[in-house]
C-alpha cells in the first residue's frame, strides 16, 4: 500500500508514521522538512499552503490514501479535493472529537452524535471541514474517511490547562508552583496514546467499508481531570499544588484558554469505540496512562531542546490563579 501524509512528523501522526513503516505501508511524507524524518519514509518537500508547490512536488504520483495532518479550515479541504482527489483511492481527514456537541445532552459519545459546538472556532472549523467532505462524498462519490481524535498525547502532555507542545507544566510542577485543574476535577475524560490510536488508524486505510463514514479512536480508559494531573506529576517526580478553578470564571478572563474548556473539556464524556472496532477488529489500546505519561515526560528530559518552558503560559496561569485567589477570599 502507497499512502501520503501530509504533515507526518506531529503528535499523533509521528507515531502513526513510525507503525506504518513497521507494517511495510510504502509512506511519503509531504512537508516542508522543518522537523527530523522517521526512518523509512520518503520525503517530498514542498509547503502544503502552496498548491502548485505540491503539484510539481508530487508529479505524476498516485496514492492507495492521502492523509491530511494538517488541514483546519474549509477553503484547505475544498483545495484538496481537487489537489489530491485524481491521486487516491481514498482521502482521510482528521478532524477532532471536539466537534461533538457541547454540552453533550449524554455523556456517551457514538460518531452519531451530533457535531456542534457553540464555544471553540477551532472545533466550528472542523465541522465545516467535515460538511464539505460529507457533500462531496454525496454528490461526487468522493472517496473520503473522517476520523475524530479526542486528547492524544505522545511527545505532548494531555492537559487541559498548562500549555500544549512544551514542558512548561512539567517545570512548574518540580517547582512546587501552584497548577490550575478546572472545576473540581472529577469530571471523567479520556486520553489515548498516540500508539495505540495507531492500530486503530492504519486499519481504516485501504478499508472499503470505511468510505464515506466518519470514526473516532480513543482508550477505553476512564480518568478524571484529578487523576490526569496527579499521574502527571507523580512521573515527574512532584506533588501537585491544585488550585480548582471554576471553567466559566477561566473562560471570563481567558476566553481562548476557556473556549478548549467549555466546548470540550470540562464536559464528562465516554466514547463508544465500537464502529472502529468492527471494522479494524484487533484495535485495542493498551498503554494505560500512567505508563504512558512517563513516557511522555522521560522523552522531554531526555533533550534539553525538547524541555521548553514558554514564560506566557506560566504568566497566563499565575494572572487566572490571582484573580481568582482575589474572587475566593
Amino acid at each position: 500500500m502507497r499512502v501520503l501524509f501530509v504533515g507526518g512528523t506531529g503528535n499523533i501522526s509521528g507515531a502513526v508514521s513510525r507503525l506504518a513503516v513497521e507494517r511495510g505501508i510504502d509512506l511519503v511524507h509531504l512537508n516542508r522538512g522543518r522537523h527530523a524524518g522517521v526512518t523509512g519514509v520518503r520525503r517530498v518537500a514542498a509547503d502544503y499552503a502552496d498548491p502548485k508547490a505540491v503539484e510539481v512536488a508530487l508529479g505524476g504520483e498516485r496514492f492507495d490514501a492521502v492523509v491530511n495532518w494538517i488541514a483546519f479550515t474549509p477553503d484547505q479541504v475544498e483545495r484538496d479535493l481537487a489537489l489530491f482527489g485524481p491521486r487516491t483511492r481514498q482521502y482521510v481527514f482528521i478532524s477532532s472529537a471536539s466537534a461533538y456537541e457541547k454540552p453533550p445532552r449524554s455523556p456517551f459519545i457514538s460518531e452519531s452524535t451530533p457535531l456542534k459546538n457553540p464555544w471553540w472556532q477551532y472545533s466550528r472549523d472542523k465541522i465545516a471541514c467535515e460538511e464539505v467532505l460529507v457533500r462531496a462524498f454525496r454528490e461526487r462519490d468522493f472517496p473520503m474517511t473522517i476520523v475524530r481524535p479526542s486528547l492524544t498525547y505522545d511527545t505532548h502532555l494531555p492537559i487541559a490547562i498548562g500549555g500544549w507542545g512544551c514542558a512548561t507544566l512539567i517545570d512548574r510542577l518540580r517547582r512546587g508552583r501552584p497548577i490550575i485543574v478546572h472545576g473540581d476535577g472529577t469530571s471523567l475524560w479520556t486520553v489515548t496514546h498516540a500508539e495505540d490510536f495507531a492500530k486503530g488508524f492504519l486499519g481504516l486505510l485501504g478499508h472499503p467499508a470505511s468510505i464515506g463514514e466518519a470514526f473516532h479512536i480513543t482508550s477505553d480508559e476512564v480518568l478524571t481531570w484529578n487523576g490526569i494531573y496527579e499521574a502527571i506529576a507523580q512521573a515527574a517526580g512532584a506533588v501537585p499544588n491544585v488550585v480548582h478553578v471554576p471553567s466559566d470564571f477561566i473562560h471570563r478572563l481567558d476566553p481562548e484558554m476557556g473556549a478548549g474548556l467549555l466546548g470540550d473539556k470540562a464536559h464528562s464524556v465516554l466514547f463508544d469505540n465500537s464502529k472502529v472496532k468492527r471494522l479494524v477488529p484487533e484495535f485495542v489500546a493498551t498503554i494505560p496512562f500512567h505508563a504512558g505519561i512517563r513516557r511522555t515526560i522521560a522523552w522531554f528530559d531526555a533533550d534539553p531542546v525538547r524541555f521548553v518552558v514558554r514564560p506566557e503560559v506560566n504568566t497566563a496561569m499565575d494572572r487566572i490563579l490571582a484573580a481568582w485567589g482575589k474572587g475566593a477570599s
